[in-house]
């Protein structure tokens, strides 16, 4: 199980297809989960802030957003959600591939905004708060595309893909020159992220991850540790308790299974670490 299908399992609209790659769902912190761990992903993603308060972060930089919030994820950046406090949020996902708006013939659309974003040469803003100017104009533009997403009238494809570059038109207005230097060290690691991701269920040893990012033992525990500002085994650790809890909420597998299904090879271990995090023991936290 990936992230994004860790997601897709609160999902409630879907109107994605090959042809065609945009789809929106709707979630709710605590409800559906406390948190999405930090991933990455080569869609574009929108996170819409509709009730109340949490944290998002792009690339380790934390955010407190409110209702009316909309953040801009662009396709490769570290990104996570969780609970703050003891607030609860509800916000709408939109995610969709860039290639909707890239053309297949290059034009001044494509060399001139598109292709440098997406090239992390523009900084496009990261967070539309309801208190800029122009705010409306931006939440305007996904208004009417979930609008329109609602009945699905035969050519709401095209709908959408207007709305979509009329919002990206009001991001550019506000665009900024990327800084360097910061995008060596986040590839290498969005490697590590994505190694988790795919390979948590399995036993993974400090010299293993370490040769991900080319990096010795030590230097790895250091550059982690000043980089997530956890150590990698504590990073781990909270990753797999984060899918077991959703694995305790979307199957009836028996506990020891889904501790063995998300890396952990002691059952006790996991109870003490899971009860640690979440200040209820597994089948609690099931029951609960």
């Amino acid at each position: 199980m990936n992230i994004l299908e860790y997601e897709n399992y609160q999902e409630r609209k879907q109107h994605t297809d090959s042809g065609f790659p945009y789809n929106t769902y709707l979630c709710s912190i605590p409800l559906d989960f406390r948190e999405v761990p930090v991933h990455w992903h080569n869609e574009m993603e929108l996170i819409y802030i509709k009730k109340g308060v949490g944290t998002v972060s792009l690339d380790f930089e934390a955010m407190r957003v409110q209702a009316g919030d909309i953040i801009v994820v662009a396709p490769g950046r570290l990104h996570g959600i969780v609970q703050w406090e003891q607030e609860k949020m509800e916000y709408e996902n939109i995610i969709f591939s860039m290639e909707l708006l890239l053309p297949r013939r290059a034009d001044r659309v494509s060399t001139d905004y598109l292709e440098p974003f997406l090239a992390e040469n523009v900084q496009l803003p990261k967070r539309i708060a309801a208190k800029d100017s122009w705010y409306p104009q931006a939440a305007s533009c996904i208004d009417r595309a979930d609008t329109i997403c609602r009945t699905f009238p035969r050519g709401y494809e095209l709908a959408l893909k207007g709305y979509l570059f009329e919002f990206f038109y009001v991001l550019f207005t506000h665009a900024k020159q990327s800084r360097t230097g910061e995008k060596k060290s986040l590839e290498r690691l969005k490697k590590v992220i994505k190694y988790v991701e795919t390979n948590y269920q399995k036993r993974i040893t400090i010299a293993e991850i370490a040769s991900v990012c080319g990096f010795s033992e030590s230097h790895f525990m250091k550059y982690f540790k000043q980089t997530v500002g956890v150590s990698f085994l504590d990073y781990l650790n909270d990753y797999r308790m984060t899918m077991a809890s959703r694995m305790l909420l979307a199957s009836e597998d028996k506990i020891i299974d889904i501790a063995g299904d998300c890396g952990f090879e002691n059952l006790s271990y996991f109870n003490r670490c899971f009860k640690k995090k979440y200040g209820v023991t597994p089948s609690g936290y099931r029951r609960r």
